[in-house]
């Protein structure tokens, strides 16, 4: 076995606990449980008088407020990213700079939710509720995100699987010819081996016929639909899951960081034949492309556009209410 060096050791726990456990979940859900009694508490304990009776206006109190929120969590990301770096240079001697990048992305990431969350703190004036809400949404996110992906290896599943039956039925085709010109070549006096070739032939001919039934069968429009509508869905939500792989995937080239336990998995060709059949291995090699094709403007440009959607109407409704 090859020697893990300290540095990769505090490398594979940053990506493994300091990325996917603490920061993506629960660093973001204590976040969420600091920051959501912003909005409600200013609304609802009169605080807002007493804000609005001094020399600045509504929308410019409510960005103050909104970024107020995304300040207190980009210095904890920043913290936390501080001691990374400086752990894995002091003990594993390697400075790596490039763990910063963290702290941009995480901030994205976190601004999807807290933007759902100002909102429901608007609509609601409870804390309890905006909070609950917005992990519920986070979840149903999750969900959706993980159905996508699951309808869309099926679907390639199916897709390969056609494709191998197709091959079949092409290899099959030409024993059939083969198969036939020998029947006619045979002389007339040679029934034995005529009736064999015979018995061959028919028994090509079913197996031919039961590789088209399963290409038929394996080309399912049904899949492909259920795969559409939610990947349109997901396409209009905030893209948490993806965000926050994109982060993994900008880090391994800025900070030189190692291949998750998945990836480093699906890479290791010898063990291939453990997971599965050629279709369900050429389908998950389409679906490691398909995801990694995916561009930043679909993942963060539409994740933005979500954002900017509800922060617009949660301003809106902070801007109008009378108080």
């Amino acid at each position: 076995a090859r020697y893990i060096t300290p540095a990769e050791l505090y490398k594979i726990l940053f990506v493994n606990f300091g990325i996917k456990f603490w920061l993506a979940w629960l660093a973001t859900i204590l976040a969420l449980v600091s920051t959501a009694s912003i909005f409600p508490d200013m609304i609802s304990t009169g605080a807002i008088d007493q804000l609005l009776s001094r020399p600045i206006g509504r929308l410019r109190l409510f960005l103050t407020k909104y970024l107020t929120g995304l300040l207190f969590v980009g210095l904890q990301v920043l913290v936390f990213s501080a001691a990374a770096f400086l752990l894995i240079g002091l003990r594993g001697g390697e400075w790596e700079p490039g763990l910063f990048l963290a702290v941009p992305v995480l901030l994205l990431f976190f601004s999807y939710l807290y933007a759902v969350c100002v909102l429901l703190g608007v609509l609601t004036k409870s804390t309890i509720a905006s909070l609950l809400l917005t992990l519920l949404l986070w979840f149903g996110i999750f969900l959706i995100h993980t159905t996508e992906v699951a309808l869309l290896n099926q679907r390639f599943i199916h897709e390969e699987q056609a494709k191998i039956e197709q091959e079949q039925v092409d290899r099959t085709t030409a024993e059939i010819e083969s198969a036939r010109a020998r029947l006619e070549a045979l002389d007339e006096d040679e029934h034995d081996r005529r009736e064999a070739l015979q018995r061959e032939l028919q028994q090509l001919e079913q197996s031919r016929e039961r590789s088209r039934q399963a290409v038929d069968e394996a080309g399912h429009a049904t899949l492909e639909r259920f795969h559409t509508a939610f990947y349109a869905a997901k396409t209009a939500l905030p893209k948490t899951s993806e965000t926050i792989e994109l982060l993994e995937r900008w880090l391994r080239d800025a900070a030189d960081l190692p291949e998750t336990d998945d990836e480093a998995d699906h890479a290791d060709a010898p063990f291939a034949d453990m997971y599965g059949g050629p279709a369900q291995r050429r389908a998950a090699q389409r679906l490691e492309e398909t995801i990694l094709s995916r561009s930043i403007w679909w993942v963060i440009g539409t994740s933005l556009l979500f954002e900017f959607v509800v922060l617009g109407l949660a301003a809106w409704l902070f801007v109008r209410r009378d108080y």
